[in-house]
């Protein structure tokens, strides 16, 4: 359209010019002056032709300059967005970079982790090696001095034929080294036994070790899978392959484990779930009941006492359900831990059984002799068995009474009077009404029956714990 109006404008400025009069310059008629003078001036049809053609230039250059306005604003728009998009890319190539180099960094360290673990598998199995040859050592060792004390028995009956008449110091003799080589014996059999439970619980920890390598490498696998973003379908959760469960806390700490707090067990046939560990020098403690601070409300039913109650990390009841699976098979030991307001501390060990639901639970302590004076509180009564009481299921041997709803909380309860630590939570001083007080948490043979304690533990752990080197 502007090449159109820019011809027709072209057009009416020649035709002007081809109209236009001539001066002349040498004079003339008067008509023919008047002539000249009247044209002039171009024909008012042709201005306005030329006008409207100015117009319509104008018009037509302003809508060319409006269009070319939007057209660059649009231009700037997408210049602006285009920016910001290149300004994005190279933030996320920054990243990108950041994180190739983390990865290669992890991936070196994986790599430096991967050796030292093989460097500590080689030289717990030369140790293991070399305990086993130990062994070996000791068992041929064992071998020449049976041999030996059959050789010594054969002379020393040789020696009585011939010797009968002598002097009875000569029996003492031979008697004095038949002893000593005995001594001897038990001594070597006691060291082979020491070294056969070290080597069990090295080989323990060689099986652990090579499942933490089996499972780095695994993570390291998938970790260079997904390093592009993209997981495969169907197949990211297949990498990882679940290690096996530990039975108790214990066998946590045989396999590595040395902090305590919160894992997850399984043992026997039984689902797994979570228990506190109280891991010590000695072995690893799973931890079945905790009072501190009165958090938790330990007077409940039957159903909760048999499931479990509380926090973990604060006040709980593990469950007797739970409590069985771990020590159903018996070889188990209870450690009780209480202290009073005035900080002082009181432990009792007791050898134990703990039935199932058939038996209600019933607690046996095994009396490995007479029972001291803060093991009778539970001991005494728990030699023959006691089932567990709460005040919906009234099991205990108090015929006129429900020692769980006249005290508080379930518990294996006897006659009511001498242990109860599942009780009711005073903060000190304790209330004045003596009613009250033996509601509380009490263990009578340490500071009586109406001194509410100030917290208490139950924790259990195989009997083997106690001769862990």
């Amino acid at each position: 359209m502007m090449k159109t109006t820019l011809a027709s404008l072209t057009l009416c400025l020649a035709l002007l010019t081809a109209t236009g009069f001539r001066f002349d310059r040498k004079g003339g008629s008067s008509s023919g002056s008047t002539k000249e003078k009247r044209v002039q001036y171009a024909a008012w049809d042709d201005v306005n032709v030329i006008a409207h053609g100015l117009l319509q230039l104008g018009q037509g250059l302003k809508e060319h300059v409006d269009k070319t306005k939007v057209q660059m604003r649009d231009i700037a728009s997408k210049m602006k967005v285009f920016n910001h998009t290149v300004a994005e890319l190279g933030k996320e190539s920054q990243r990108l970079r950041a994180e190739g180099e983390a990865l290669k960094a992890h991936s070196l360290g994986l790599e430096d982790r991967e050796g030292q673990l093989l460097n500590v598998t080689a030289e717990l199995r030369e140790k293991a090696e070399e305990m086993q040859q130990d062994r070996r050592t000791v068992s041929e060792r064992m071998s020449q001095l049976e041999e030996r004390l059959d050789s010594m028995l054969q002379g020393s009956a040789a020696m009585k034929e011939l010797t009968a008449g002598k002097s009875v110091n000569d029996s003492h003799n031979i008697q004095f080294l038949l002893e000593a080589q005995n001594r001897r014996i038990d001594d070597l059999m006691g060291r082979i036994r020491l070294q056969q439970e070290k080597l069990d619980k090295q080989n323990v920890r060689i099986r652990a070790l090579q499942t933490q390598i089996q499972q780095t490498r695994a993570g390291s696998a998938q970790r260079g899978a997904t390093s592009d973003g993209f997981v495969p379908s169907g197949e990211a959760e297949q990498h990882d392959s679940p290690l096996d469960l530990a039975s108790d806390c214990h066998e946590l700490f045989l396999r590595g484990e040395s902090n305590s707090g919160v894992y997850t067990i399984q043992p026997g046939d039984s689902e797994p779930f979570q228990v506190f560990c109280e891991m010590t020098a000695d072995g690893g403690w799973t931890v079945i009941q905790r009072r501190q601070d009165g958090s938790v409300d330990f007077d409940q039913l039957w159903q909760q006492y048999e499931k479990g109650f509380g926090n973990l990390n604060g006040e709980f009841w593990l469950g007797l359900e739970k409590m069985h699976s771990i020590a159903k098979d018996g070889g188990f030991i209870l450690q009780v831990k209480l202290s009073d307001w005035a900080s002082d501390l009181a432990s009792v060990t007791l050898p134990f059984q703990l039935g199932g639901q058939e038996t209600k639970y019933s607690l046996r302590i095994q009396n490995t002799g007479i029972f001291s004076t803060l093991q009778s509180s539970l001991g005494a009564d728990a030699a023959d068995g006691l089932p567990f009481s709460t005040r919906d299921h009234d099991n205990d041997r108090k015929a006129d009474s429900n020692c769980a709803k006249h005290l508080s909380g379930g518990w294996w309860f006897s006659n009511c009077g001498h242990a109860n630590l599942n009780g009711r939570y005073f903060v000190s001083p304790p209330p004045k009404q003596r009613h009250q007080r033996k509601q509380g948490i009490f263990w009578k043979t340490w500071r009586g029956r109406y001194y509410p304690l100030k917290s208490s533990q139950m924790m259990i752990a195989p009997a083997a714990i106690q001769r862990t080197p």
